[in-house]
């Protein structure tokens, strides 16, 4: 077994970064892929690294360094091709600069868990690491997660919009449901927050079994499949879509559809400058506004259905 791993740091808009980790996992040996590195004092977030995604490769099968630099050049420059072609902009993608760097796999598995740390997401939410002991409050919920992967681990500003509007507004014993749930959290979250029953789905099959294994973790029931808005049948009181915006845009009919007279909606996932195509959105859907939260440079909705 090779003592070295392949460490690819990639400049991008943050907006895009699932999309491009999706790149990754379908084209190389992909150990793990870092969105965003932060640091919080007394819940301020102090320093981040968002727009740089970190992708870690395993070296297994590749012939040299510079095959695997050629072979990115040639997979990042066809993706860009079709992303433009599908009507997104040079800065809706970001530079996609990238510098590459081979690593000792022993250096990998200390600084792995030397930056991760509890994450305050409110006074009554944090999200722990596997390896970290950590006695809460006595009124706190706590999520424990690995974190590392590339489906989210809580601390995202989106992430984090979603999870204070389900503290605020879901009901004990509501009906959830999570569109595009990625490693589960706000899943797990809704279960802890007194829903009776969490349905998630997403349309990557990669992470089915991570949300199963986090919500086995946390000693919580959800749901979860490979699936996509379109699909369901049932209603819920609450749902939650932490998506690019415009996939936002595009199935909102689905999301409404889904929701019961009355139910509320968070939206997340939607860079300020992008709001207003989303506002569209779910105004031609004929949702009403409840409440707009904004976390730096992002921003989320939570909407009702009134009729």
């Amino acid at each position: 077994m090779e003592n070295f791993y392949y460490e690819l740091r990639l400049k991008i808009n943050p907006e895009i970064e699932d999309l491009i980790a999706d790149v990754f996992f379908e084209n190389f040996d992909c150990d793990g892929i870092v969105m965003a590195e932060e640091s919080y004092k007394d819940l301020e977030m102090i320093a981040t690294t968002e727009g740089t995604l970190r992708i870690f490769l395993h070296n297994e099968y590749l012939n040299s360094f510079e095959d695997l630099k050629y072979d990115i050049e040639n997979i990042l420059d066809i993706t860009r091709e079709e992303f433009l072609s599908r009507g997104l902009s040079e800065a809706d993608l970001g530079s996609w600069e990238f510098i590459l760097e081979e690593k000792r796999i022993e250096d990998w598995s200390k600084k792995w868990k030397e930056q991760w740390t509890v994450t305050h997401v409110t006074d009554k939410i944090a999200v722990v690491p596997d390896w970290i002991d950590y006695v809460p409050n006595d009124d706190e919920i706590t999520i424990k997660l690995e974190p590392g992967c590339a489906f989210g681990t809580g601390t995202h500003q989106t992430t984090q919009l979603c999870m204070k509007a389900l503290e605020k507004y879901m009901k004990q014993g509501d009906r959830v449901a999570d569109i595009g749930m990625g490693s589960g959290i706000l899943s797990i979250l809704a279960k802890k927050l007194g829903a009776s029953y969490v349905y998630g789905c997403d349309t990557d099959e990669t992470v089915i079994d991570v949300a199963k294994e986090n919500a086995v973790k946390n000693s919580v029931k959800c749901e979860f499949e490979l699936g996509s808005a379109d699909k369901i049948s049932d209603k819920f009181d609450f749902v939650v879509a932490n998506i690019l915006h415009f996939v936002l845009a595009e199935i909102m009919p689905d999301l409404k559809n889904i929701m019961k007279t009355g139910a509320l909606m968070s939206l997340s996932g939607i860079l300020d400058e992008k709001r207003d195509m989303v506002i569209d959105a779910y105004e031609k859907a004929g949702l009403e506004l409840v409440e707009e939260i904004k976390q730096d440079q992002w921003t989320s909705f939570v909407v009702k259905r009134g009729d």
